[in-house]
């Protein structure tokens, strides 16, 4: 293992100091599993890794069960942005031994280590001095590691660090595992009953083509809506798709940098028959802009907004599109605005709208939709680090809002 020797930790001092740690422990344990938002649980595990351990800052990876590298999850020290670029490989890095052998690795001076993988210091600009890491381990197999960096004061790391790291990756593991099996079985429980009612229509639209007396005009409607209900199959598995494997972490952003004006008059075009059918005019307002992000990610979300202000729109209405730079922020950013025409929404519904499966009792009847749209849209703007979020009156339409890292 080539491990640095540990020092303990055995004065009076010392143990009171061990036992305050396994309490804080304990509490963080209740913490973890009384939560099943993994973003929030990853993000407790590293504050609470660092404070214990005392170190300059405390990470996760996650083995990718596409790719079997391990990736940033969660990082005290790291954007989430700079994250998504990071790949950490099995050979050639510390924690892929550590993911590989299922042990502990101390490394008391990373500067005499070959096995340092120096590409995260050179891309978030820090130096790693020392490191503490172990791996988070469930029941079946080894899922990622949880790494300390710079013990406080050039301390060495101690056995007893070792230890509490350990029992905190444990916990961690469990966490974790519980809120992926919770969140599988709840969206499983959701998809069987969004597919029951258009597999019930199709059922009983197959019952009676099977008359014989059917007149031939009424079989035709039958079949019309036959299609209606398999194409709605069709989105809604698509969705369910997409969705789940933005929840489980297997969907990447793949970051590059683009002109935003571009990408706005490209979406505007690709839904340009779907205005001018209902008279819907489309505007597009936006100086050039370079974005750091994923083209395509980015292309769904506005593809799907552009798509329901024109379905919610009024015939001959208006949709715009803004963007302006907005301060308000650490990392400088980039608003989209997109506002519309329409009927508009209710205080209540607003409150809603990014809930699965959920649409406005208004228009549920008379436009068609998986009530997922919104949901994929949001996951895919947080991703990048950005916000969305929506303003409407009824009677006046709605804008919706979100915000993209800018380059600099």
């Amino acid at each position: 293992m080539n491990e640095d020797k540990l020092k303990t930790t055995e004065t009076p001092a010392g143990k009171a100091m061990l036992l305050a740690h396994y309490e804080r422990i304990i509490e963080i344990s209740k913490q973890l599993n009384s939560t099943f938002d993994q973003r929030s649980l990853l993000q407790q595990i590293v504050v609470a890794a660092a404070d214990l351990i005392d170190t300059e800052a405390a990470s996760i990876m996650l083995i990718d069960t596409m790719t079997g590298e391990l990736r940033f999850e969660t990082a005290t020290n790291i954007d989430p942005n700079e994250m998504e670029s990071i790949i950490i490989p099995m050979d050639g890095s510390i924690a892929g031994w550590i993911a590989t052998h299922g042990e502990p690795r101390v490394i008391q001076d990373v500067a005499n280590e070959p096995e340092h993988f120096p590409t995260v210091d050179e891309t978030i600009e820090f130096q790693t001095r020392n490191l503490l890491g172990v791996p988070v381990r469930t029941h079946k197999k080894i899922i990622g590691v949880v790494m300390c960096v710079n013990k406080r004061n050039d301390m060495p790391f101690t056995s007893v660090d070792v230890n509490i790291l350990t029992t905190l990756s444990a916990q961690a593991a469990i966490a974790i595992e519980n809120a992926r099996l919770f969140r599988q079985s709840d969206f499983i429980a959701e998809m069987v009953h969004e597919l029951r009612t258009p597999l019930l229509s199709l059922k009983a639209s197959t019952a009676i083509l099977l008359r014989p007396d059917m007149p031939e005009h009424r079989r035709h409607d039958i079949i019309v809506t036959m299609q209606g209900e398999t194409d709605r199959l069709m989105r809604l598995t698509t969705d369910f798709l997409d969705l789940a494997q933005m929840e489980s972490g297997r969907t990447r952003i793949q970051l590059s940098q683009f002109e935003l004006r571009k990408l706005l008059e490209e979406s505007a075009a690709v839904v340009s028959p779907q205005a001018n059918e209902k008279g819907v005019t489309i505007a597009v307002n936006c100086e050039e802009h370079t974005i750091n992000g994923d083209r395509g990610k980015i292309k769904q979300v506005l593809l799907n907004l552009l798509t329901n202000a024109i379905k919610y729109n009024r015939p001959d209405g208006t949709v715009t599109l803004r963007v302006i730079p907005n301060n308000d922020y650490q990392t400088p950013m980039l608003q989209i605005e997109l506002e519309d025409t329409g009927y508009g929404l209710s205080k209540e519904n607003q409150k809603q709208m990014f809930q699965k499966f959920f649409r406005a009792q208004s228009t549920a009847d008379t436009t068609t939709g998986t009530g997922l749209g919104l949901v994929i849209t949001k996951a895919i703007i947080e991703a990048h680090g950005g916000q969305i979020w929506l303003d409407s009156e009824e009677g006046v339409g709605t804008t919706f809002y979100f915000t993209l890292p800018m380059m600099q």
